[in-house]
């Protein structure tokens, strides 16, 4: 099968916000009167970002998860994506259950594949999404203010423990393991809570490297500092609410660094004030994404982690860096 027969039979599909469709040298969008383009994009790598064991299903989903993530953290309503995929050989099995996932997401928000590129080498995806939102009314990362509420959605952690599991470096039970390995494999892009929070939250991000090195984002940006409850994101690991999780007795350290360093979540960390409570309450409601408030924003610089009881906490946590 040559490149555009592989094109043809899993990524050609109709266009309705291109006038040209995929297959010309550009693709053309063109933002309704008023809105802004929001534009991303994120590369995955095997052997980096993912196992060669990942079903190919939950691949082609994550592969734009990852990248809807990002429109959610700005408040943008996806509109279309490009796609470039290197292939070290054409495996039709591969590519029909990695295309029927990313379709299944991408029809799932309305998002349209309009152009890109395949070539052959090593398993590597590039997406690049495009979406669309109200001139001045994107969430930024600079918009925080001292004093304000910080929030996270969803769980987090999950996506940690498997990875920790795969390593061998902790045990979890069969159903517990599948239910992790499922969050770091299908993530879910909070695009109907970004879109939601547009006018309550000042400033947002989505999780990818760690939860506390992606709120740094918005504390430098901001110029402020946080105080952080570590108990109560360790709350928000979502296979915690499993009977056998309490059987599994991990230590808390553990626990510590899965939600608040493990990366992979594809949650929303954001800030609001705290007159805001309940429009923030009412935008989880409307988004059917619980959110948990976890700290507080600081006028002094730097982050500072305390525990239930408030005391101060001081195991390190590093958020992943590919260089590092």
């Amino acid at each position: 099968m040559g490149e555009f027969d592989l094109i043809a039979r899993y990524f050609a599909r109709p266009a309705k916000r291109s006038p040209l469709g995929p297959g010309d040298d550009c693709a053309l969008l063109a933002p309704a009167p008023g809105m802004q383009l929001a534009v991303s994009s994120d590369m995955l790598v095997e052997g980096r970002h993912f196992l060669s064991t990942v079903d190919p299903a939950r691949l082609g989903h994550k592969a734009l998860a990852v990248n809807l993530s990002d429109l959610a953290a700005c408040g943008a309503k996806p509109l279309a994506f490009t796609l470039a995929l290197s292939l070290p050989t054409v495996d039709e099995s591969w590519l029909a259950g990695f295309s029927q996932g990313l379709f299944a997401l991408a029809d799932a928000h309305d998002c349209e594949l309009v152009g890109g590129d395949t070539t052959r080498g090593p398993l590597n995806i590039c997406i690049t999404v495009f979406g669309e939102v109200p001139a001045g009314a994107a969430l930024l990362r600079s918009g925080a203010r001292a004093g304000e509420d910080i929030w996270v959605s969803g769980t987090l952690g999950d996506a940690r423990l498997a990875l920790e599991a795969f390593r061998g470096t902790l045990s979890l039970p069969a159903a517990l393991f599948a239910q992790a390995r499922a969050r770091m494999e299908s993530p879910t892009p909070r695009v109907t809570l970004g879109h939601a929070l547009r006018g309550i939250a000042s400033a947002a991000v989505d999780v990818s490297d760690g939860m506390l090195g992606d709120l740094g984002h918005i504390l430098r940006a901001s110029e402020i500092g946080a105080r952080i409850d570590a108990d109560a994101a360790v709350t928000c690991i979502g296979v915690s609410t499993d009977p056998d999780f309490a059987a599994a007795a991990l230590p808390i350290e553990i626990l510590r660094l899965c939600a608040l360093s493990g990366g992979d979540d594809y949650e929303l960390v954001f800030t609001a004030p705290a007159s805001a409570r309940e429009a923030v309450a009412q935008a989880a409601r409307s988004a059917a994404t619980a959110v948990t408030r976890i700290g507080q924003t600081e006028r002094d610089a730097g982050l500072r982690l305390v525990d239930a009881q408030g005391a101060p906490i001081t195991q390190r946590f590093d958020s992943f860096d590919h260089f590092a």
